[in-house]
């Protein structure tokens, strides 16, 4: 019988996920989370193809498909000339069972999760918990914690940090998160309003370039999810504001009523990347790993394929006698991937949906066109956009 003990603080979807693979594997595990239930906020709503391809192994895609929209096409806008450029996810069907993007939003994954870890009877969950401070010794992590105000100790073999990008993890380990924050905010408006009926040829997925005022358009099964830059000198109450966020959404689409709208969320972005994913007995993964703007739905996607890649490596050292070493290895492939596929995608795709430059504006756009009217250009594009490029490259580094 094999009694390694994997603690794991943060009970998102990375930290959910790393709890399924090492429970399922027989591992004893621990989660630590500091809120009282799991998050039931919209947050990240993009299941890329090989995403779905992994949580398809443990059971989850399907009721996640029955429960979200699935995209086959993303489209590139100009929000005053429409359509630049439509992609067929389609053509990834020879590289994955799932050739498309299914909008679902990503507390549906969370929910689904923990009802098979209540059935393992090594899995616990363990919510009201904050994580105080971190050490190790040669062979055992410590934690300091406190639930509902009482201080108390855990132990245990190995600890993953999935708590965010504000990690208690990565703070109590002393390890630099790298990079810049964006002087601009991001909001993001829910509404129930239609927009296909009254934008042409409208896909779930579309990203609409301006040089004033780029937007994202993203479709969920009940809601359109509308994201906007906002200048960094507004204020929160300017930006939230009925009058304001009724101007933005006029200025998109005007209507001869106001939109009604039903969340509202306006948050920093960032683009930064851990100094190390590894200290020992101590890893990181997901957003207390890197972070980055929302623009490429790369975020959660990426840290699901931590810790894929995190837990398949720490079963090899607990139950097949691989050396403690090989965890390096996940430091070296994904950290990598962070910093030359998820940051730079992201920023680059920031760049191009907001460049005021009319040359290079057309220049983009015309580039964009022919690649999507080429099958094998529009294909290596899905491959890299999708993410199965990054998943390549990881695999390749040794």
């Amino acid at each position: 019988m094999n009694h390694a003990h994997v603690l794991i603080a943060g009970a998102g979807p990375v930290g959910l996920v790393s709890a399924l693979v090492l429970g399922r594997a027989g591992l004893r595990v621990t989660v630590i989370e500091a809120a009282s239930e799991l998050s039931g906020d919209l947050r990240a709503s993009t299941f890329h193809p090989p995403t779905l391809d992994m949580l398809a192994v443990y059971g989850l895609t399907d009721s996640l498909v029955r429960q979200g929209l699935v995209a086959r096409y993303t489209q590139q806008r100009d929000r005053t000339e429409g359509l630049v450029a439509e992609f067929d996810m389609q053509l990834l069907a020879g590289d994955t069972d799932f050739p498309f993007r299914l909008q679902c939003e990503q507390w549906k994954l969370t929910q689904l999760i923990k009802a098979q870890l209540d059935l393992l009877p090594d899995v616990a969950l363990m919510f009201n918990t904050e994580v105080e401070s971190v050490s190790q010794s040669a062979d055992t992590v410590h934690l300091q914690l406190q639930t509902d105000g009482e201080r108390h100790h855990m132990q245990g073999d190995y600890l993953i940090g999935a708590d965010g990008a504000w990690s208690a993890v990565r703070k109590s380990m002393g390890i630099e998160f790298e990079g810049f924050t964006y002087p601009e905010r991001f909001l993001v408006v829910s509404t129930a309003f239609e927009f296909a009926e009254h934008l042409p040829r409208l896909s779930y997925v579309n990203y609409c370039s301006d040089p004033l005022e780029w937007c994202v358009l993203l479709r969920v099964p009940t809601l359109w999810r509308v994201l906007f830059p906002t200048r960094p000198n507004e204020t929160d109450a300017d930006v939230l504001d009925d009058a304001s966020v009724q101007a933005r959404l006029q200025n998109l689409l005007p209507q001869s009523q106001p939109y009604q709208t039903v969340h509202r969320t306006l948050y920093k972005v960032h683009q930064r990347v851990a100094q190390s994913f590894r200290k020992n007995r101590v890893l990181l993964a997901g957003d207390a790993a890197h972070i980055n703007n929302p623009l490429g739905g790369m975020g959660m996607n990426g840290g699901v394929h931590d810790a894929i890649n995190l837990c398949a490596k720490l079963l090899g050292v607990l139950q097949q006698g691989h050396s403690p070493d090989s965890l390096d290895r996940y430091e070296r492939q994904r950290r990598a991937i962070a910093i030359e596929y998820i940051n730079a995608s992201t920023a680059r795709n920031k760049k191009e949906i907001e460049e005021r430059d009319p040359v290079l504006r057309r220049r983009t756009q015309d580039e964009l066109r022919a690649t999507a009217s080429n099958p094998v250009a529009a294909k290596n594009y899905l491959r890299k956009t999708s993410m199965l490029d990054a998943l390549a490259r990881a695999e390749a580094i040794a």
